[in-house]
């Protein structure tokens, strides 16, 4: 049966309820309410008697009435434009729609909260990055919105202060409560650290509460936690449904959702828990969809659940930054190891040598148990190496995760669990020991470096198997010297397309073995280039799949 959130499953009276704001000593704008039905009316939010005593006297929810600083509302068009080119920010909105906000280069003429502004400053923040900028005004307005923007551009917290801000502004929550404000994201790594963002900037907010729900922990201490009463939920969409299904939160009161890395949650097969739960919200909401790369899934997905959104397009999404030097080395496949550990030790040599620090260096691989092997082998040359993937227990993954971060392990060995969303400050190397599947996911994975303006590096080994990837790989980076756009299909056409022509280049390398193996004979030149054909396919047929491509 299909999940009915509590304030659809009674049918009582339809209750009008009139808000005033109240600020209180603790930096919070409470709200107090008074009811036009008797038998649902409440106390003051300061009472210990202000509880409900039924799902139908769930409060409304308060659209805020924010405005940015009066030099920002002055600014006329051709200035936001100039703003916008010099921020490399792209703002698409329907013809019939209003135009969005100007970007706001300044925290201060954003008029946040005290509080929040007191966090930002704790938090080191000075300026706005180019997706805060234009982002937050639209999300602080109101308006539904689609993003996209390149990795490390500090995507997060462009959702979390305006959702914090949305929060301030809401009747308070009670125990019992569902959250105001619900964040779903791809894997547990990326919701925690999500969660630590919102942490950041509401810690000056004593009664302000946030709660993460992932799997790999254990339910019971989240079903507490969740019945006390959180104004905001991060959460993976399994264990949040799993949630909802015994009744430990509700949606009655969730008036501010957004949907992060959507294109991975996709990617993931976490499509039907998301729908379940938009499909489930009350009727008055503000959703903000983000996403690294915009194939024909987000599109439909965005279509479904936003209303006249707001378009944010910052820098040259889904594609690898100039920030980062690329360097391809083909090998046999029983070389790999031993390459990488001679790389590794001679960066170690070099950093010792230079009275450096050691450089902190991601290593992928294709598989977990292959993630674990590698990580062994490293350690047994005296490098200080720790394994992620999602084989490993949740506290596992959070102390390989701990370690890295705080740089008592510089080398992180990880699957693709650790390719998209992971911000960790200072990565200077990627290493792709087995390159992936689809151009899409290298993309990520290179993206762990060079974050935030700073440079790195990315070396990938590839074998005779990687030749289509690796013929992609090339071009982008001839295309990124030149200053030449890099355009690749995305998506879950765009993967299969690839994969496909992985396996004809791998029937193609099988046929030419077996004839080198029983002699000379004649070679038909199509079976030959078989995969140079399949590639050119993709390249042909799936240009068009990336909704940002020009």
């Amino acid at each position: 049966m299909s999940y009915v959130p509590p304030h659809l499953r009674n049918s009582g009276p339809t209750t009008t309820t009139k808000i005033s704001s109240v600020n209180l000593d603790n930096g919070r704008t409470n709200l107090s309410f008074s009811s036009s039905d008797s038998s649902s009316s409440l106390a003051s939010p300061s009472s210990n008697a202000f509880r409900r005593s039924s799902a139908s006297s769930v409060p409304n929810s308060v659209l805020p009435q924010w405005q940015p600083s009066e030099r920002v509302l002055r600014m006329k068009p051709d200035q936001i434009e100039d703003v916008r080119l010099r921020l490399n920010v792209d703002v698409t909105v329907a013809s019939d729609s209003s135009p969005a906000l100007a970007p706001i280069e300044s925290f201060t003429d954003m008029c946040l909260h005290q509080s929040i502004m007191k966090d930002i400053e704790i938090h080191g923040y000075t300026t706005p990055t180019p997706i805060q900028a234009q982002a937050m005004p639209v999300a602080l307005s109101g308006r539904d919105m689609l993003g996209c923007a390149e990795t490390g551009s500090g995507k997060t917290a462009a959702f979390s202060i305006p959702m914090i801000q949305h929060c301030l502004a809401q009747p308070p929550v009670c125990r019992g409560d569902g959250p105001l404000a619900l964040v779903l994201a791809p894997t547990r790594e990326l919701a925690q650290q999500i969660e630590k963002e919102v942490k950041a900037f509401s810690r000056s907010l004593e009664s302000f509460k946030t709660a993460i729900v992932v799997g790999g922990t254990n339910i019971y201490e989240q079903r507490s936690e969740l019945k006390a009463g959180v104004d905001i939920i991060v959460a993976t969409p399994g264990r949040f449904i799993d949630h909802l299904q015994q009744g430990n939160t509700s949606l009655s009161r969730v008036s501010f959702v957004v949907l992060d890395e959507a294109d991975r949650m996709l990617d993931m097969g976490f499509e039907p828990q998301i729908r379940e739960v938009m499909r489930s919200l009350p009727e008055k909401h503000q959703t903000l969809l983000f996403s690294a790369t915009m194939p024909v899934e987000i599109e439909a997905l965005a279509q479904d659940y936003l209303t006249n959104p707001v378009q944010v397009r910052v820098g040259n999404v889904s594609s690898p930054t100039a920030n980062v030097s690329q360097t391809l080395n083909k090998v046999s496949e029983s070389e790999k190891i031993d390459r990488l550990l001679a790389l590794l030790v001679e960066e170690a040599s070099q950093a010792g040598r230079s009275g450096r620090s050691v450089p902190l260096t991601i290593v992928f691989v294709e598989r977990k148990t292959r993630c674990d092997e590698v990580a062994e082998a490293l350690v047994a040359q005296d490098l200080h190496a720790v394994a992620l993937h999602g084989g490993r227990s949740q506290s596992e993954r959070e102390a390989a995760l701990r370690e890295f971060r705080n740089g008592s392990t510089n080398i992180l060995v990880a699957t693709d669990v650790a390719s998209r969303g992971l911000d960790v400050t200072g990565v200077a190397h990627v290493i792709n020991l087995d390159l992936p599947k689809t151009m899409e996911d290298y993309v990520h994975r290179i993206g762990r470096t060079g974050r935030a303006g700073s440079m790195g590096q990315a070396t990938s080994f590839y074998t005779d198997r990687d030749m289509v990837l690796v013929a992609q790989i090339k071009k982008a980076i001839a295309d990124v010297q030149s200053g030449n756009p890099v355009n690749y299909a995305v998506g879950k056409d765009a993967r299969r397309k690839e994969r496909e022509a992985a396996a004809s280049h791998k029937e193609a390398r099988t046929a030419l073995s077996n004839l080198s193996v029983m002699g000379p004979r004649p070679i038909n030149i199509e079976d030959k280039y078989m995969f140079m054909i399949a590639a050119s396919n993709v390249k042909g047929e799936g240009a068009a799949d990336s909704a940002w491509d020009d």
